[in-house]
């Protein structure tokens, strides 16, 4: 269960994937729980269920339930985030005039609360959670937040780091199981 069913799972093509997933998660410095609330907030980032069942099961026996739950809220808010503030941006980069300035009227309170945990471990979530969904405004936001709460450079690129692992083994899983799929229809 876990990573060392993830690893197993991982095509022979994908080697390089297995074994950055095991330097990433278990040579990692980041303090466990950082560590498992980046790994179960990309993990669901990156929308792939196999990698997310395993992950989240791992996490789960490492994280109190109010930290997996602020990983999962994370994820969440930055679902809605990211997609939001990435598109002002890109209106804003094809000349489209005045959209910065209108309210986003999104309900984000919990950014504000850090869903209960340590104000430095939520924004490290909400990193690496733009990472993957490519929201360039929300990496800058938070990463500022990041140093601002005392956070080194090589924890920020660690939260980098994890987030292109998670998602590089949730996407080659999901294709390995749609082109299995797709070869016995």
């Amino acid at each position: 269960m876990g990573v060392p069913a993830l690893k197993e799972a991982l095509p022979s093509y994908a080697k390089d994937i297995r074994l950055n997933l095991d330097s990433a998660i278990a040579v990692s410095r980041l303090p466990e729980q950082r560590l498992w609330g980046t790994v179960l907030a990309t993990a669901i980032a990156s929308r792939g269920r196999r990698a997310l069942v395993e992950l989240a099961g791992e996490a789960k026996e490492h994280l109190s339930g109010e930290a997996f739950d602020a990983a999962k809220a994370a994820a969440a808010v930055m679902a809605m985030n990211n997609v939001y503030y990435r598109s002002k941006h890109l209106l804003a980069d094809a000349g489209a005039a005045g959209y910065e300035d209108i309210p986003a009227r999104l309900r984000m309170q919990v950014i504000g609360t850090h869903g209960g945990v340590d104000v430095a471990d939520f924004e490290f979530w909400c990193f690496a959670v733009s990472s993957v969904n490519g929201c360039g405004g929300c990496l800058a936001a938070h990463e500022r937040t990041l140093r601002d709460q005392g956070v080194g450079k090589d924890q920020v690129h660690e939260a980098l780091r994890i987030a292109a692992v998670v998602h590089a083994v949730a996407v080659t899983l999901e294709a390995e199981e749609a082109t299995a799929e797709d070869a016995v229809v």
